[in-house]
């Protein structure tokens, strides 16, 4: 992997963390479903490359002043919820990793497609919140230790093999599969994000790659600790339709930028 990088590719790489941690904060997500697509974008990163950089940014606490601001507007998950999904992912990255390392680049681009569409449709499956179910989305649902370590096999697979965190799925399988509310399943994936969960599945790639771009690595990091917290303290001034419209968005964007940078890629 190369070390030097102009001053433009420095300025880019600034620009996608920053860009990449706002949408983290916005949707309650891992930055790694918008750092992907674009990292893949710059001169000199294959897909191997980009999601490796995006997964050891992500070990950096980043999305810790998002969960905070969440947990300040009342909106905090329960330390239970990020514990279970926490011990499940563990293993799942690492799994992830490991297969990711036996996959070329193009499959890589493709399954990331596809990923994100599943997604996008688990959103639009999900029933609105009605009205007479104020009282019991006000509280933290409760699920069972296997289904919250489940969720974190799930996020923690993808995590490895896709380079994007695992944000997409936590915030998606907690709101679809457990019926948490929206805001509070966005915290427990940031919280979960801030751990270092992905560190065996950066090992891996970091191993086939005999390293990694430390200088595009730190200009990404440093945008993501200023993107995360703007763009946390703007979503917990909208409401939660708003927030699912949005996350919908997000990932309808980012699987048809992905899916043209693969027939750009084939052709």
């Amino acid at each position: 992997m190369p070390e030097a990088f102009s001053l433009v590719q420095v300025l880019g790489g600034l620009a996608i963390g920053v860009f990449s941690g706002a949408v983290g904060g916005l949707l309650g997500v891992s930055p790694g479903g918008a750092l992907v697509p674009a990292l893949a974008l710059m001169p000199g990163l294959g897909q191997h490359e980009a999601q490796a950089v995006s997964l050891a940014a992500q070990l950096v606490p980043t999305g810790f002043a998002g969960f905070l601001r969440y947990r300040v507007s009342g909106h905090g998950a329960s330390w239970r919820t990020v514990a279970w999904i926490s011990f499940g992912f563990l293993a799942g990255a690492w799994l992830g990793a490991r297969g990711a390392s036996h996959v070329a680049d193009a499959m890589l681009r493709w399954m990331f497609v596809g990923y994100l569409l599943l997604l996008a449709t688990l959103v639009v499956l999900k029933s609105p919140a009605r009205a007479d179910d104020g009282a019991e989305l006000a509280q933290e649902p409760r699920g069972t230790a296997a289904a919250l370590a489940f969720v974190g096999v799930v996020a923690g697979a993808s995590s490895g093999l896709l380079g994007i965190g695992g944000g997409l799925a936590i915030t998606a399988l907690l709101t679809v599969a457990l019926r948490y509310p929206q805001h509070r399943a966005q915290a427990a994936s940031l919280a979960v994000n801030a751990l270092p969960l992905a560190l065996p599945a950066v090992f891996v790639y970091a191993s086939v790659m005999n390293g990694l771009p430390w200088v595009l690595l730190g200009c990404v990091v440093l945008g993501l600790w200023i993107g995360t917290a703007a763009g946390a303290r703007l979503a917990t001034r909208l409401d939660e339709r708003a927030l699912r419209k949005y996350f919908f968005v997000l990932v309808i964007c980012m699987a048809l930028l992905m899916a043209c940078r693969a027939l750009g890629a084939a052709g």
